[in-house]
């Protein structure tokens, strides 16, 4: 369902975890617009007093965090999207009607899709037409993502198990090839809950690859175990990108390295006067 625009109303506060990479909203603003409550407090009280599992998982699911108020910053509950949706399942009103369909559509989507894991790689296909992104691209896309699951799967079998890991070798990875961290990067992009491969260009996608997959050839040839042979395998495959990088910068004239993104209009435009005002 994809005209659900609640995460995008005004009416709700959000806030973003530069630790996690991940917006958090505000929950009583959330069961106000869905509701309206003239006491969201209390409302939410009220449902977890009716869903005990909820209430019992609500620690886990509920961050208090520091949000703008008219009485200056409070920290205020706050959820990020896996949580507001478990919180929205127990919302009895017609406005969460759409959200509770769309959770049993994604559910019976990722259990076709275990069945036929061909299913995935089509959707993802149609999902990146739908947002306006021409077939080369999406070509180079789908095999980024190719090269980078054969990669996961080899650090995988070679005693690499902690996401944290995988995050740190993409890291050396990206640093050896580009000259900065994805986390960088995604600044250089004005990006931030976005992934930053979506928004790479042809050139910038290609030496993506190319590090990521030199660091699987590596792998492959060296046998390398556990995080730190494997952290020193990434930037020796990451190095060969950045070497041909290099030397097609030095050849072009022109940085590899780019601001360009496929954020929708509006939201270059606010980031532009945000720039404007610092």
């Amino acid at each position: 369902m994809s005209n659900i625009k609640l995460f995008e109303s005004n009416q709700i506060r959000t806030v973003w975890n530069e630790a996690e990479q991940k917006w958090y909203f505000v929950i009583a603003d959330v069961v106000q617009v869905l509701t309206d409550t003239p006491n969201a407090t209390d409302y939410i009280k009220k449902i977890r007093k009716r869903d005990e599992l909820l209430s019992q998982g609500w620690g886990q699911l509920v961050t208090p965090l520091l949000v703008d108020t008219a009485g200056g910053k409070q920290k205020l509950n706050c959820a990020n999207a896996q949580g507001l949706l478990r919180i929205i399942q127990s919302i009895p009103s017609p406005k969460a009607e759409p959200f509770k369909l769309w959770l049993a559509q994604v559910g019976s989507d990722r259990l076709d899709e275990i069945e036929n894991p061909e299913l995935a790689t089509q959707r993802t296909r149609e999902l990146y037409k739908l947002k306006g992104y021409p077939d080369d691209w999406i070509e180079k896309r789908m095999r980024s993502i190719a090269i980078r699951e054969e990669l996961t799967g080899e650090w995988k079998n070679r005693g690499v198990k902690e996401q944290k890991d995988y995050a740190i070798l993409t890291a050396e990875i990206s640093k050896a090839t580009f000259g900065l961290t994805p986390a960088q990067y995604k600044k250089v992009k004005g990006l931030k809950s976005q992934n930053l491969r979506d928004h790479m260009n042809d050139l910038e996608l290609i030496f993506s690859m190319l590090g990521e997959a030199s660091t699987t050839a590596i792998v492959k040839t060296r046998n390398p175990k556990g995080f730190i042979e494997n952290q020193i395998v990434a930037k020796q495959g990451g190095s060969v990108a950045g070497k041909a990088r290099r030397d097609l910068e030095t050849k072009t004239g022109k940085k590899i390295v780019s601001s360009e993104n496929y954020l929708p209009e509006p939201k270059k435009n606010k980031q532009l006067n945000k720039g404007k005002k610092k």
